[in-house]
């Protein structure tokens, strides 16, 4: 049975919290900064005047990626001073946009490179990457970063688990279906909206050459996590076995061949688009928490309370859409602060293995000119 669309409930922890939260997230993306601006610099570009536009898909708030943005629209102002440079940032619909220009104006308290960079204009767009975004051949460099692993829908409830990884047979087989179909839809409007030589630069969630992914490093699974303590709210009556049931988190880890594969094979419309790989590598991002706490603080009480947060920042619309719409959102709330509040005694009273490790397959591609 076909579930609700991705955009119909899905947005980051709004007000700041993301960034804030997401510290890992920023990590991965400041590490990996040198492979945008490498990118850029094998585009040839010329200081005609004209309008050199980048994107940043799936951008939540726009914090966690201002340093790499700061970094790399830099050196394209430094590189062609003559052209004017367009910002944009895209998300879903329900996305809080309104941090992203707090942000960017100085609002916050994050430092914005917007008053660093001249002749720049930042906009955005509540459209899902799944969909057209820009018009044809307008866009020079696309980005996204933690974000394409979502599917623009769940093909179906998964009957043992919450995340596709636990997921078995023709349940595991329906979502590598959905996730396929979603990256060849996302690749080919990309390659719709790119210039000719024009880059785009993929930092995603995935499945490395060793089986590790998100929280699952070789201690103690986050997602396994998840399911036993949603599961136990089912059982204890808080929550009823439909919520369960149809509680799924919309996402695809695709493995290094899954995520390159039409990027390769001559056949794919990915290819005959134009889309050609550049690079790919999968790297892992140590927890930013969890390496505090073992090389540093070593409080098992801090360290729960400080990890907490980034599980939450991204994972409480999913249960959050889990609940019937029949619940006040007060008793939704009720049931959300239990769950993860059984989440953080759970750390803080065994904290060894847990971490929330980023794995993530690099990958750069180009448009043929």
């Amino acid at each position: 049975m076909a579930q609700k669309t991705t955009a119909g409930f899905m947005a980051m922890k709004g007000s700041g919290y993301y960034s804030k939260a997401t510290i890992g997230a920023k990590h991965v993306m400041d590490n990996a900064s040198g492979m945008v601006i490498d990118a850029v610099d094998r585009m040839r570009l010329v200081d005609d005047g004209s309008t050199f536009r980048a994107s940043d898909m799936g951008s939540a708030d726009g914090g966690t990626s201002v340093d790499l943005w700061r970094k790399v629209l830099s050196h394209v102002r430094h590189k062609v001073p003559s052209r004017p440079i367009e910002m944009i940032y895209t998300d879903l619909p329900r996305n809080d946009f309104s941090q992203v220009f707090q942000m960017i104006h100085g609002l916050t308290d994050i430092k914005s490179y917007y008053d660093e960079i001249d002749d720049l204009y930042v906009f955005a767009s509540g459209t899902s990457f799944h969909q057209p975004i820009l018009p044809p051949e307008t866009l020079d460099l696309g980005f996204s970063a933690t974000a394409s692993h979502y599917v623009s829908r769940t093909p179906c409830n998964i009957t043992n688990h919450v995340h596709m990884v636990g997921a078995n047979g023709d349940e595991r087989a329906a979502f590598t279906a959905q996730g396929a179909r979603d990256w060849e839809s996302m690749l080919l409007w990309r390659a719709r909206e790119l210039v000719p030589g024009g880059r785009l630069c993929l930092f995603n969630f995935g499945i490395d050459e060793e089986g590790r992914y998100l929280g699952n490093t070789g201690g103690v699974s986050m997602f396994d996590t998840f399911n036993e303590l949603w599961a136990g709210l089912a059982e204890d009556g808080i929550i009823t076995r439909e919520e369960y049931l149809i509680t799924n988190f919309p996402q695809h880890y695709r493995t290094v061949d899954e995520f390159t594969a039409p990027l390769n094979d001559t056949s794919s419309p990915v290819y005959q688009a134009g889309l050609r790989l550049e690079r790919v590598e999968t790297r892992v991002v140590r927890c930013p928490f969890e390496r505090d706490f073992a090389d540093s603080h070593k409080d098992p009480k801090r360290f729960a309370e400080e990890y907490l947060p980034t599980l939450r920042s991204w994972s409480e619309a999913t249960f959050m859409g889990g609940l019937s719409a029949d619940r006040q959102p007060e008793e939704k709330m009720q049931i959300i602060d239990t769950f993860y509040g059984r989440y953080q005694a759970r750390v803080a009273a065994e904290p060894a293995g847990h971490a929330m490790d980023y794995v993530h397959c690099y990958l750069i591609a180009s448009k043929e000119r």
